[in-house]
């Protein structure tokens, strides 16, 4: 039987500090399959990001466990073991898009010419095959996530998190990076942790939905995702992918 990329067994995080304290996430479990796109959504709070920050060893849980591939790993052992693309894009100012790109290679310690190659022969792929040379400042915000993304793939990472990529594009630059996203998750078949606050963003890109309550997070609902890949846009107008929508909504506590 296949064992989990990711798996998450009761997971709690509480932050303290001013005399108060927060509980960010409480008894969270889940499990992420090889290959998997997962998608996860909750309200404002509900713990997202904490969880990723978790997963990727920034972050030790106050109680629970985390296994990566089976084995059980604290904060300092799962660094650098997952590509982790945060919401903003952090490109660093100073450097071309093909330096950003490098990045990662050069801190593993790949030769300069081997990580210049490497990013080249990608670039097309990315659409920033023009854009090698330029400087993140010059570029529209879809343009610097594909940048992103590009240097996140070159961590050679089997599993990559990705926390609310699109969230600040316009509605139609962000549709047209979805379905660009699922080519190049195609390509690479890379496990993809997805985190969005739009349903119909999560929907359309997961295999699976994880859905989180509000603060203290806890996951309220695990929705398999049975429509056909390559996904369509049209599947959007299917009334099945609208009930499955309504039903997390609902999950959520939205009124429809």
């Amino acid at each position: 039987m296949t064992s989990p990329k990711i798996e998450l067994c009761a997971v709690s995080k509480a932050f303290h500090g001013n005399d108060q304290s927060l509980q960010a996430v409480q008894d969270v479990s889940l499990r992420v399959m090889p290959g998997e796109f997962v998608t996860i959504i909750g309200p404002s709070g509900s713990g997202k990001s904490t969880l990723f920050n978790l997963i990727v060893g920034l972050l030790e849980p106050d109680s629970g466990e985390i296994y990566l591939d089976e084995s059980a790993c604290c904060a300092a052992d799962r660094l650098g073991h997952i590509g982790y693309m945060p919401q903003k894009d952090l490109l660093l100012p100073w450097r071309t898009v093909i330096e950003n790109a490098i990045l990662p290679l050069e801190i593993r310690g790949t030769s300069r010419a081997e990580s210049l190659a490497r990013a080249y022969e990608m670039l097309p792929m990315f659409g920033l095959q023009e854009f090698a040379n330029s400087y993140p400042q010059t570029l529209s915000g879809g343009m610097r996530q594909r940048a992103a993304l590009l240097r996140t793939i070159l961590t050679d990472q089997e599993t990559i998190l990705l926390d609310e990529p699109f969230g600040a594009l316009d509605a139609f630059t962000r549709r047209d990076l979805q379905d660009w996203l699922l080519h190049v998750w195609g390509e690479f078949q890379q496990t993809v942790v997805f985190v969005t606050h739009d349903v119909e963003e999560a929907l359309y890109l997961g295999d699976r939905v994880i859905v989180l309550s509000s603060r203290p997070g806890r996951v309220i609902a695990d929705d398999r995702v049975d429509f056909p890949r390559p996904r369509q846009r049209r599947l959007i107008g299917d009334p099945k992918f609208g009930n499955q929508m309504t039903h997390l909504l609902e999950a959520l506590g939205v009124e429809v």
